[in-house]
């Protein structure tokens, strides 16, 4: 849909095309995109309510932990419903207003999680490195500020990027070849110079890229020197354990969006960034909460108390 204003027009809606190219997929998509967003939402949920009604998590990396399921949920929610819709309507469109609330919120809650990932490095750190001054670093207020601080960031810099795709000119097409409205695939359809908007997308990219994942490297550097001095095997064990689910989910979600980062810019493409950013908001909202509780005694039977109680109440 256009507005006309003068000799120029202005988009007012776009057209997701989604994967219309593949129409007898549409159906068996949706039900396992469902099955994903449901599995998402009671895995990340689960672990929020674990970590509020087991004492024995609650510790800052359960803190940061029960934070990172919130953000999961939350931008896989900005991005999932929308992918569901326009595979099973006929009327695959999303209002200019909706398409950048939509970007900008899963540009805050991606960036966030980023230094979320690098907050729970450093927890690790502390955790292996100081732990009989754990709970003394690592106070309440402490992690308080620190999850806070990427809050706050994570919002400051996807304003800064919102407003730079704001004031690009919009006068058509219409058509967004993706799912969702996806930073690549905005400008796309810009009628004006981008290279402001692109200047200050790859600034504020590579300094939250360089700067999370030096926090992430410096924390498990010295976790490596610190274990390769561990005189047990009981204690290597016990701190390899502790670090490998984190370094887990690290590994997809940095790898992903590296993947995202290094696609040429072509038509021939454009099904790469989609099924990325279809691993990127769909996959890993769902595999954090199983590579965390999987290799946990403590969530394992919390969340195994909360099914047995459910399981009681709806049978009495």
């Amino acid at each position: 849909m256009m507005l006309d204003l003068g000799n120029e027009s202005t988009v007012t809606m776009f057209i997701l095309l989604g994967f219309s190219e593949y129409p007898h997929l549409h159906a068996p998509l949706f039900l396992l995109f469902f099955m994903i967003y449901a599995v998402t939402l009671f895995g990340n949920m689960g672990i929020i309510v674990a970590r509020k009604i087991n004492p024995k998590l609650h510790t800052p990396m359960y803190f940061f932990l029960s934070h990172l399921s919130f953000l999961d949920i939350c931008y896989s929610t900005v991005f999932t419903p929308k992918l569901l819709e326009i595979l099973i309507v006929e009327n695959k469109t999303i209002s200019f207003k909706g398409c950048m609330t939509q970007f900008f919120f899963i540009c805050a809650f991606v960036i966030t999680e980023m230094f979320m990932l690098a907050v729970m490095a450093y927890d690790r750190f502390v955790a292996v490195c100081n732990p009989l001054l754990y709970t003394v670093s690592m106070s309440p207020k402490l992690c308080a500020f620190l999850v806070a601080g990427t809050y706050m960031w994570g919002i400051l810099c996807s304003m800064t990027i919102t407003y730079s795709l704001l004031q690009l000119s919009y006068c058509g097409p219409n058509i967004i070849n993706h799912f969702g409205c996806e930073y690549s695939a905005i400008l796309s359809l810009s009628c004006s110079d981008p290279t402001f908007s692109q200047v200050i997308c790859l600034i504020i990219s590579i300094f939250n890229e360089t700067c999370s994942l030096l926090i992430i490297l410096a924390s498990y550097a010295f976790i490596v020197v610190t274990i390769i001095k561990m005189p047990s095997k009981g204690g290597l064990q016990k701190a390899f354990s502790t670090c490998s689910s984190h370094l887990t989910a690290i590994s997809i979600f940095h790898g992903i969006i590296l993947l995202l980062y290094c696609v040429p810019n072509s038509k021939n493409s454009w099904l790469v960034v989609k099924v990325a950013t279809v691993l990127f908001t769909v996959m890993i909202p769902m595999l954090n909460p199983l590579i965390y509780s999987l290799r946990n005694k403590d969530v394992k039977g919390t969340i195994s108390r909360l099914m047995r109680l459910k399981l009681q109440a709806h049978t009495t």
